[in-house]
């Protein structure tokens, strides 16, 4: 087997930094990761691990951390990308429907899926929770790029069976193309299956019965959807379930909330909504371009977190509605969401979050978000020099001081400080110039 190596400054995370402070960070300054058969087989000192014959790839003035984790975000939706000036459900009928009913079409799919894919990888992200159309054949397409490119991928068909003309499918024909989906491509390579119903908006009872009972069938599944981004949204979904004592119960009630749910947004809720979240595992995501460009509102990380049931986190770009396809871009705007409402987000545990948490919250922390031995070699590569702005900044800070290195990559940088993507041992992308 081939066996090749990265070298450089190799920075993860064993634990959460906001619990375990700096003891939850590995840093090692002149580090050798080996890559054998895709995964990651030793990690420590260079001096420690340098054999003859090693194929080494040097990262001189550069950070070597694990690949970047997104964990919301629409395929379909990369032309709707800045799109000027409605919110949330206005949004949907002006700009997302009419760019999703081209999925119909198969050359359009594959187009748009490895377009998508290489953006993702030029932005150091390596693991995607992404939304496809209401069509398989979208499906198929990013799944088959996805396979192609040995990367990460959790995917579904959006079932709708109340949407608009040109994007409805029914209750059944949802769960049927949902379950042969999954038989094709659920655990094919590195690609899992989310049960995928948009949201209570556009989904019957029946359906969202269906989506539960595709859970109950396949375990190992996930289940994404939205849920609380927007007032007109909430209040919609409170006329057509009016049974429901909330938003979160009407998908409580379809067994659509477990440890492998991942919910968009969650920017809206009750002290009863966020109270079930917690029991029973669920993950609340938060999107914050996307909640400051669609005008939806800021996500209160502390009230979510800092309780006796803490709901679990993740984070994510949303795109389209949200503006870049990157995940420092992200956390930047994150940090700023949470500096309006008074609360503080550090650099360790923004990165933190961009990796070893959001492979937590999909419960693949033992696969990605990390350097550890046994992992896949998954790998993105910051560059302490990508710019003259950045390089300029980055001399005034010490060397030593990894936090505020980190802090200036993430609120200044962008794709541009991607320097290399490394998914299962294969660079699939380097920057040029």
């Amino acid at each position: 087997m081939t066996r090749r190596a990265l070298r450089g400054r190799l920075v993860w995370f064993r634990d959460d930094p906001a619990i375990a402070g700096a003891a939850a960070l590995v840093d090692i300054a002149d580090g050798l990761l080996v890559i054998e058969a895709e995964r990651i087989a030793a990690v420590g000192p260079a001096t420690d691990l340098l054999e003859p014959d090693l194929e080494v790839t040097h990262y001189p003035n550069a950070l070597i951390l694990p690949g970047l984790i997104d964990a919301h975000i629409h395929y379909p939706q990369t032309q709707v990308i800045g799109s000027y000036g409605t919110q949330l459900l206005d949004w949907l009928q002006s700009y997302t429907f009419p760019a999703e009913r081209r999925f119909a079409d198969p050359a359009h799919c594959a187009r748009t899926a490895g377009f998508f894919l290489d953006e993702l990888l030029r932005h150091g992200t390596t693991t995607a929770v992404a939304y496809a159309s209401v069509h398989p054949g979208s499906v198929d397409a990013l799944c088959a790029e996805a396979l192609a490119r040995t990367m990460r991928l959790i995917t579904g068909k959006v079932m709708m069976d109340e949407g608009p003309e040109g994007l409805r499918d029914t209750a059944q024909s949802g769960y049927d193309d949902s379950q042969a989906l999954i038989a094709r491509w659920h655990g094919q390579g590195r690609i899992g299956y989310a049960v995928t119903p948009r949201f209570a908006v556009t989904s019957s009872a029946a359906q969202l019965e269906a989506a539960g009972a595709l859970l109950r069938e396949h375990p190992d599944c996930w289940l994404q959807t939205h849920l609380a981004e927007n007032h007109a949204e909430i209040a919609e979904v409170a006329r057509r379930f009016p049974e429901a004592s909330s938003y979160t119960d009407v998908y409580d009630r379809f067994g659509l909330l477990g440890p492998r749910s991942i919910l968009g947004h969650c920017l809206h809720l009750a002290e009863d909504e966020m109270a079930r979240l917690a029991a029973t595992g669920s993950v609340a995501c938060f999107c914050p371009t996307s909640n400051l460009f669609i005008g939806s509102g800021l996500f209160d990380l502390a009230r979510l977190t800092d309780r006796p049931d803490p709901v679990r986190i993740a984070l994510a770009t949303d795109v389209g509605g949200g503006t870049s396809y990157s995940m420092l871009q992200t956390a930047a705007e994150a940090y700023k969401v949470l500096q309006l409402q008074n609360q503080s987000w550090p650099a360790l545990d923004a990165f933190h979050t961009m990796t070893r948490g959001n492979a937590l919250a999909l419960g693949l922390a033992h696969e990605i978000g990390t350097l550890e031995p046994g992992s896949h070699a998954d790998v993105t590569v910051l560059d302490l020099a990508p710019t003259p702005a950045i390089a300029h900044r980055l001399e005034a800070i010490d060397r030593s001081d990894l936090p505020a290195l980190l802090f200036a990559l993430m609120t200044i940088g962008d794709d541009r400080a991607i320097r290399a993507t490394w998914v299962a041992g294969k660079k699939l992308h380097e920057r040029n110039g």
